[in-house]
């Protein structure tokens, strides 16, 4: 299959824009909307979002695998589907963002008990719909196949649409009121179904194995089990500064209030334009090689951090520029090589909701493990958020930059180790 024009790119991956708006404010904004308008403990909140986030973590593979029964029932059980988990998806976000019109339209006065209470049934359904939406977009990408360049023109179209979300998803909130910020959200989403039905499509493959396989089938595939090794590994390690970026830039650094934002957008910016970069790489190297030079770029700018102290406000900007190059191989490379691995196990067009499935588990668990793993032994080591002793900053230091590298290092190390099953030709055929 010929690679896609920008049009069609646009109408297959618009869904990762909307799509992000139930990642970031859930997790950032909507704990201090809770707290500081409606009274509801930041502590029962942040359990309640743990044990939503891990039930809908849990439910991924079995998602994956009604994924693949939708499109073996064809396009159009996939887009009605699709519809309706938008509308799902409406209703609990428009809950979660204004509590307070639903329990005054039930007639019973806002107290902070009855938003929890709202805001339980809300995440349930928000999360399951987007999840499966996502599972659907992703597919849909997987679906189309092809050989490495176009591959990874998709996953970067879809990557790249969804960082844009992210960006909106952060700003959004603090210049819109609930009302308008539910909105905005539901025109976006309008639009990405409107989008779908101009989507490239391919006909699905009937075959054996889509009614024979279980949802754990991909975990038999030695070629999957190793690039989700790769992939966990690499994800954990960039968690891991994403947890504690903010102790890193208030405490290490000592920025003055405002700069979080800066390095953020430095870094998320670059991350967009080096996309192109990537794809260039991808056609002159391959995807496996591509991903080792990232993941090497990764390691040989990043471990200058840790030489950074006290206003070195400069040296860290310079650091979140060419890490968000870095990144770009991130979001360009492992989509693309899974929709490979897909192929040559011979379950495309048959099994892709399952794999991805299980990609989701992994990329979910990745927060997951950089915060298990880096707050307790920070705690351990002596640091305190907001407390600048040398040894807590040295803990800091060595767990923000040095332990991502350790990690970065082992997911090259494993990606070349693994280059029997993950390695295709030059071009990618």
């Amino acid at each position: 299959m010929k690679p896609q024009s920008w049009p069609s790119l646009l109408a297959l991956s618009g869904m990762a824009l909307p799509l992000a708006f139930v990642s970031l404010p859930l997790y950032v904004l909507l704990p201090n909307r809770y707290a500081a308008e409606f009274g509801v403990s930041l502590a029962s909140l942040g359990a309640l979002l743990l044990v939503v986030r891990a039930l809908d973590a849990v439910l991924d593979p079995w998602l994956g695998q009604l994924c693949d029964r939708w499109f073996a029932a064809g396009t159009a059980r996939v887009r009605q589907r699709s519809g309706l988990l938008c509308l799902g998806l409406i209703v609990g976000f428009a809950g979660l963002w204004m509590p307070d019109v639903w329990i005054l339209l039930s007639g019973a006065s806002v107290t902070p008990d009855r938003v929890w209470l709202l805001a339980a049934p809300c995440l349930v359904l928000a999360y399951l719909c987007a999840t499966a939406l996502n599972l659907n977009l992703q597919s849909w990408g997987t679906r189309l196949g092809g050989v490495a360049v176009q591959r990874s023109r998709i996953t970067a179209w879809r990557e790249g649409l969804g960082l844009v979300g992210v960006v909106m998803a952060s700003v959004l909130p603090t210049l819109l009121d609930a009302r308008a910020l539910v909105l905005c959200f539901v025109l976006l989403l309008l639009l990405s179904i409107w989008l779908w039905q101009r989507a490239p499509v391919m006909p699905s493959k009937p075959s054996a194995v889509a009614d024979q396989s279980t949802w754990l089938s991909p975990l038999a595939k030695p070629a999957f089990r190793a690039l989700l090794q790769v992939f966990l590994l690499n994800g954990i390690a960039s968690a891991v500064p994403a947890t504690l970026v903010m102790f890193f830039i208030q405490d290490r650094l000592q920025a003055p209030a405002g700069y979080e934002a800066l390095y953020l957008g430095a870094y998320f910016l670059a991350a967009a334009l080096s996309m192109p970069l990537w794809l260039k790489v991808v056609q002159r190297l391959g995807l496996a090689q591509a991903w080792l030079v990232g993941l090497g770029l990764s390691v040989l700018v990043f471990m200058w951090t840790v030489s950074l102290g006290a206003g070195d406000l400069w040296g860290f900007a310079v650091i979140c520029a060419l890490s968000g190059v870095a990144l770009g191989a991130d979001l360009v490379v492992p989509g693309a090589l899974l929709t490979g691995v897909i192929q040559r196990g011979n379950d495309a067009g048959s099994a892709e909701g399952r794999y991805l499935g299980w990609w989701q588990v992994a990329t979910k668990l990745n927060l997951a493990l950089a915060a298990g793993l880096a707050l307790p032994a920070l705690q351990m080591a002596g640091y305190t958020a907001g407390t600048r002793s040398p040894e807590g900053l040295w803990a800091l230091s060595m767990a923000y930059a040095v332990l991502p590298c350790i990690l970065k290092l082992l997911a090259a190390w494993r990606l070349w180790r693994a280059r029997e099953h993950l390695w295709e030709n030059f071009h990618g055929q």
